[in-house]
């Protein structure tokens, strides 16, 4: 999968699978699923450092993830997400913190924000970066939005969400991500723009569907998102297992004579 093909789905009518991943052994098991792309996502500050937010992931954290992913990956579009800060500042060193994405074995980058970072997206896509934007629910505003809030319910805001988009696909923007908007927004969204849009908490119209692999597994219950759907339950077979793993070597089960060298 590469862009013009992942852009093309939008043409011929076929949805598009995006999950999370961070490293190699999922990278592996993602693809053999057949999922079209791999979003090395900041997520990771919160689902493998245990963090409360995005906020905290460093560009040296998401690069070194991203190589993990991109040495496995074999089929899948791997896009690297642009951390807090690593875009906020000038539009060159925008441009720069992109261009490391795409050496350490990125396809794409992800940004968050609207109208505000157009001038990032242009420039990136000038020079070659191929640019997925979000929009919606920006995980990195968390502070500003004073929670994690559904965006657009109210008339004004849901057309400066679709100014944004229109924007965005302008720019140069291979796709946009909506995250936390109404059914009907997206629809609007979604009918109005070329481009695919990818969907995370923005209903069944969407081009695409995204979500991050850890809540998709089942590997979380202790927060669980309303558009997240658990295809797994991970968490709790791991739970059994470690149990009587436990148990087994308490009571001298295990190892036992097949697990032995003689």
């Amino acid at each position: 999968m590469n862009v013009p093909e992942f852009t093309q789905r939008k043409t011929v009518g076929k949805k598009l699978t995006v999950v999370t991943a961070y490293d190699a052994l999922f990278t592996r098991i993602v693809e053999q699923a057949g999922i079209e792309a791999i979003l090395v996502g900041d997520s990771l500050g919160v689902v493998v450092q245990g963090k409360p937010n995005t906020l905290s992931v460093t560009m040296e954290d998401m690069l070194y993830h991203t190589r993990l992913v991109a040495q496995a990956s074999e089929t899948a579009l791997v896009i690297g997400d642009m951390p807090f800060l690593s875009y906020h500042t000038s539009v060159g060193e925008s441009v720069r913190n992109a261009g490391l994405f795409l050496q350490a074995g990125a396809a794409a980058v992800k940004l968050e924000g609207g109208s505000h970072v157009v001038d990032r997206v242009e420039a990136m896509t000038r020079f070659g970066i191929p640019v997925m934007a979000h929009i919606g629910m920006t995980p990195q505003s968390v502070n500003q939005y004073g929670g994690f809030k559904v965006q657009g319910q109210e008339e004004e805001q849901a057309e400066a969400i679709l100014a944004d988009a229109k924007a965005l696909e302008e720019a140069g923007a291979f796709a946009v991500v909506l995250e936390a908007v109404p059914v009907n927004v997206a629809k609007t969204i979604t009918d109005s723009l070329s481009i695919p849009t990818i969907g995370i908490g923005a209903g069944p119209h969407c081009d695409g569907q995204v979500l991050v692999l850890y809540d998709l597994l089942g590997l979380f219950d202790d927060f669980v998102p309303k558009f997240v759907k658990p295809y797994a339950h991970l968490k709790s077979d791991a739970l059994q297992a470690l149990k009587q793993f436990k148990a087994e070597v308490e009571c001298d089960k295990f190892p036992s004579d097949s697990e032995s060298y003689h």
